[in-house]
């Protein structure tokens, strides 16, 4: 099992801004992303980065979130800004070495980080 290791969640006032990390031993996979779930919602698919560069952003985050992968320390980021409360959940990374779905969160995945944005 692939150990990533997540950063970053906490609170802030909506409209703030946080950065979440994620980082594994040295590898480049086919398809990095982020899933979030919050209480009493199924998981869904927030960003997602293949090795080519292409992204994909849910509508509810487009022009507020963006995702990056650092090479060098391979280290995935998520920049959230304009956060808003029914951003608040957790918040996972995830990695797969082929296919790049947004619906179903992949096997290798971190334990998650909270993110809470109040009103």
């Amino acid at each position: 099992q692939v150990q990533l290791a997540e950063s970053g969640g906490g609170s802030v006032q909506s409209g703030g801004s946080l950065r979440l990390s994620c980082q594994w031993p040295a590898y480049i996979w086919y398809c990095m992303g982020w899933f979030r779930q919050a209480p009493g919602n199924e998981r869904e698919g927030v960003a997602t980065l293949k090795h080519d560069g292409s992204t994909w952003f849910a509508d509810s985050v487009k022009g507020r979130f963006a995702i990056s992968f650092d090479n060098t320390n391979f280290t995935l980021a998520l920049q959230m800004n304009s956060l808003r409360p029914d951003d608040t959940a957790m918040y996972y990374c995830a990695v797969r070495g082929d296919g790049c779905p947004t619906t179903t969160i992949y096997s290798h995945r971190g334990q998650g980080t909270q993110v809470t944005v109040s009103s």
